[in-house]
């Protein structure tokens, strides 16, 4: 059994693009609620309104990029979606630089960049697809997963150091550098792009050839699909309660536990070893136990981790709980995320698939706003300890919307893309 081999060059220049935005990103990752908390000096609702107007606005300016890009080349498009990332995220370091930060400029650069990951992730979803061989599709989305938590242990502790010695935006500016980088490797896959093809229809009803009909096409699929739905439903839920309780932690460790920034970071970068190990084994787990159980066990497990934080104190104690809830929810989630990953992309045909894609981003993120929002605003009233043992508990339900019937559909599925048999 060969332990490594490449998946062709085109891979590799993607990968090389998804690895260096991944570390720019994870290497700044909390800098607009530290900038937020130490410059501004903003409090738990306003850090809390930071996250989720930056991911609402962003998620309603991305719907319409959805079918719009599908029949156009994706690498372009993903481009430009760098590009303007690159130069949201420099804008802050240049105004912080002369006395003009804002917080009214972080929430427009939210947007930008939570519109801009979106469509991104939609177009990328879409050339992975038409670079990788189908059988190739879940080691390419190991090899993803394991990047981004490679790129989350080194990255927050390197960022946290970084902010220490040169300032509170340095991340950031590493960050916009870092999608630039993206942009190259981009250009670099080289060949030609095959066009999308616009696959011939039935006529439409007058209704039908709306524009509203083509925006709500991926929801259409996903919410008519027996399993995938479930997946869908859980997936919002999950995600959303998830990063809605990011703002809640750095309130509550960088705040009134007193963590130094790189114990904030250390925090949550150290567990990421976990997302790295199963990432690396999901592709084998999922050959011996069968993709359909690695999906509903994982998706169970990974629910029981986030609650125990709400027993999070100051000190070295607070911090290794931190780190041993982390370790489990992540190390579940490396396992279980590569293979949900690949069968969303095997259940979704290829005329639709930036639409799915674009689809299921713009739900997570809907979301994790408003998730988020109530999150802080609940904070403002019980405490950021009581609202994260509420999203903690919450968490705990998410498991009974996974799909535990096995509900084949030929209707529903491409020709040719089975449902993964169950174990």
């Amino acid at each position: 059994m060969t332990i490594w081999r490449s998946l062709g060059r085109q891979f590799e220049w993607l990968w090389a693009a998804y690895a260096v935005s991944s570390f720019g990103t994870c290497f700044a990752f909390g800098a607009f609620p530290l900038i937020a908390i130490v410059v501004l000096h903003a409090g738990p609702a306003a850090v809390s309104a930071l996250a989720a107007v930056g991911l609402a606005v962003g998620a309603a300016v991305a719907v319409p990029l959805g079918p719009w890009m599908e029949f156009r080349a994706k690498r372009p498009v993903m481009m430009a979606m760098d590009l303007s990332r690159f130069a949201a995220m420099g804008s802050v370091p240049l105004a912080y630089a002369f006395g003009g930060l804002t917080f009214g400029q972080l929430l427009v650069v939210s947007v930008i960049a939570g519109a801009a990951d979106i469509t991104f992730k939609a177009a990328s979803g879409a050339c992975l697809k038409s670079v990788v061989a189908p059988g190739d599709l879940l080691v390419a989305n190991s090899r993803m997963e394991s990047t981004t938590w490679s790129s989350t242990v080194l990255g927050p502790p390197l960022g946290g150091a970084a902010i220490g010695l040169l300032g509170p935006v340095t991340t950031v500016l590493a960050d916009a550098a870092s999608y630039l980088m993206s942009a190259l490797a981009i250009r670099a896959i080289g060949g030609q792009e095959p066009p999308p093809e616009r696959p011939a229809r039935p006529e439409r009803t007058a209704g039908e050839r709306s524009r509203a009909f083509d925006l709500l096409d991926g929801w259409r699929y996903i919410l008519r699909h027996p399993t995938l739905r479930w997946q869908f439903f859980n997936n919002i839920m999950f995600s959303g309660l998830i990063m809605a309780t990011e703002p809640l932690l750095a309130v509550l460790m960088l705040g009134r536990l007193h963590f130094r920034p790189w114990q904030y970071g250390l925090a949550f970068a150290v567990p990421c070893l976990g997302g790295l190990i199963g990432s690396r084994i999901a592709r084998r787990v999922a050959d011996r136990f069968g993709r359909r159980r690695v999906m509903l066990v994982g998706g169970t497990v990974r629910a029981c981790w986030p609650v125990w934080l709400v027993f999070m104190g100051p000190g070295l104690g607070g911090l290794l709980l931190v780190m041993a809830a982390e370790l489990g929810l992540i190390g579940c989630i490396g396992v279980s995320n590569p293979v949900f990953a690949t069968y969303k992309l095997e259940q979704s045909p290829p005329d639709r698939v930036a639409r799915v894609l674009s689809a299921w981003s713009v739900s997570s993120k809907a979301s994790i706003a408003a998730l988020t929002a109530l999150g802080g605003l609940l904070a403002s009233y019980i405490g950021p300890r009581a609202a994260i043992g509420v999203a903690g508990g919450l968490l705990l339900l998410s498991p009974l919307l996974l799909p535990w019937r096995d509900r084949p559909s030929a209707a529903a599925e491409p020709a040719g893309q089975a449902e993964p048999a169950a174990a």
